[in-house]
């Protein structure tokens, strides 16, 4: 048996596993900080380009209502309500997260119900390079609480035709219906808002 007379001190301990560990530890604790920083980054991303197309698409709709005033719905202005195209344009991009294409395999009918009945205003196709996957019939309304301006009264029958408006108001209701194509199983998703 032999005996040392060597007395460690604890200061003097050197382990190398423990410098290993606390190394790998800082290095655990900077990746986890830098995947933090880039999943807030990519979620902001992300919102971004969420928000952008849902501020594409307002404008879509927008377009469509101005060309439809004069051709399809035969009135001089649409008043349409604050942020009500804002409201679609969110709604149609919530039904188009599930599908296969999502918003680019869409073909968006835009109708207005009307005393008479329901008119289609417009056909879109957000992509017409995709092969369309599901239909959205956007359905709008028209604001039945409105009373006629006194200027709709001097212009009635007088320098206008007899069908021609002066303004639409629409409501700030509206009704979506989901149809998809690829799939003979689902059903039609209406919506209503």
């Amino acid at each position: 048996m032999v005996a040392t007379s060597t007395l460690k001190t604890k200061g003097s301990d050197y382990h190398p596993e423990w410098v290993e560990r606390r190394q790998g530890q800082v290095y655990i604790e900077k990746a986890l900080d830098s995947w933090d920083y880039s999943s807030s980054e990519l979620q902001r991303n992300a919102d971004a380009a969420e928000d952008q197309a849902c501020q594409q698409l307002a404008k879509m709709f927008e377009s469509c209502l101005s060309r439809a005033k004069k051709t399809t719905l035969h009135c001089s202005s649409v008043l349409v309500p604050e942020k009500l195209t804002r409201r679609i344009a969110r709604d149609v991009l919530r039904l188009a997260a599930c599908e296969p294409c999502g918003l680019r395999g869409c073909i968006l009918f835009v109708h207005l119900e009307l005393d008479k009945g329901c008119k289609q205003l417009e056909r879109i196709a957000y992509d017409a390079t995709v092969v369309p996957t599901f239909e959205l019939s956007l359905v709008l309304k028209q604001d039945g609480t409105a009373w006629p301006s006194l200027r709709d009264f001097f212009f009635m029958g007088t320098c206008f035709a007899p069908t021609f408006r002066h303004a639409l108001k629409l409501s700030p209701s509206f009704r979506l219906v989901k149809r998809k194509l690829y799939s003979s199983s689902a059903g039609t998703v209406i919506e209503e808002c």
